[in-house]
């Protein structure tokens, strides 16, 4: 029996790997994560742009819980999906995927889920297929450089306090922030007393119909799942080499 965690990108078919596409082609069963189960998700629409087949199964997660309160209703999300994942595999055998947005190593649902079903079916095979990261499209579409030279790059959610942010700002590298749209004013204050404003973007909806990509200095709102690209300070051509 296997488990195949597939990133799907972060929202657009078209950033679906050719990896990504074989595996979902192949495997016994899809599982997709949704806040409802009549509600589609994101990864969804991306896997249903390129599946042959209807092997696809919704799972309830709790993925705008916020982190601040209980996370009990987020466990039991957990729990519940890792037992209907593993009761597939054991009636069925052969391979399950999970698809999940941007790639299932980076702030990804997969780890939980995969680490429950380890726990219940030990000796399953459990792999990943990566997948685009918003980071990586929301530098693109913004048509930025998101690091170059010796520059480093900090990643961090904004699921809780903006203390790392100030310390990844104080850096001096490229900083994203996820998670951050219901922060923003907060965010925006912090990264203009960085003195880094002007080299703010946000992104929101990537690969979508609804997507935006706005200067920070000139967002307003944004959604929760929106991506905060901060570049460094970069003089002359090279220099950062």
């Amino acid at each position: 029996m296997e488990l195949i965690g597939i990133g799907v990108g972060p929202g657009d078919p078209d950033l679906l790997t050719v990896a990504a596409v074989r595996e979902l082609s192949h495997a016994g069963r899809i599982f997709v994560p949704v806040m409802a189960t009549d509600v589609a998700g994101r990864a969804e629409a991306v896997v249903r742009a390129h599946l042959t087949h209807n092997r696809l199964e919704r799972l309830v997660f709790a993925l705008n819980d916020d982190v601040a309160g209980s996370q009990r209703r987020r466990h039991d999300c957990w729990d519940a999906a890792a037992a209907r994942v593993v009761a597939h595999l054991r009636e069925h055998g052969g391979s399950a995927a999970f698809a999940t947005l941007g790639d299932p190593s980076v702030y990804s649902t997969f780890g939980y889920l995969a680490k429950t079903i380890r726990e219940l079916l030990p000796d399953i095979r459990i792999r990943t297929v990566p997948g685009i990261t918003a980071m990586q499209a929301a530098a693109s579409a913004a048509g930025l450089t998101l690091v170059e030279g010796s520059e480093p790059l900090t990643l961090l959610p904004l699921t809780r306090d903006l203390a790392a942010l100030d310390e990844a700002l104080a850096g001096g590298g490229a900083v994203v922030a996820y998670k951050g749209g219901r922060r923003l004013v907060q965010l925006r204050e912090r990264i203009a007393a960085a003195g880094a404003l002007d080299r703010a973007w946000c992104a929101e909806h990537i690969g979508t119909p609804d997507e935006r990509i706005t200067r920070l200095a000139e967002t307003d709102s944004a959604a929760y799942l929106s991506t905060v690209v901060v570049l460094p300070p970069r003089s002359s051509r090279g220099a950062q080499l």
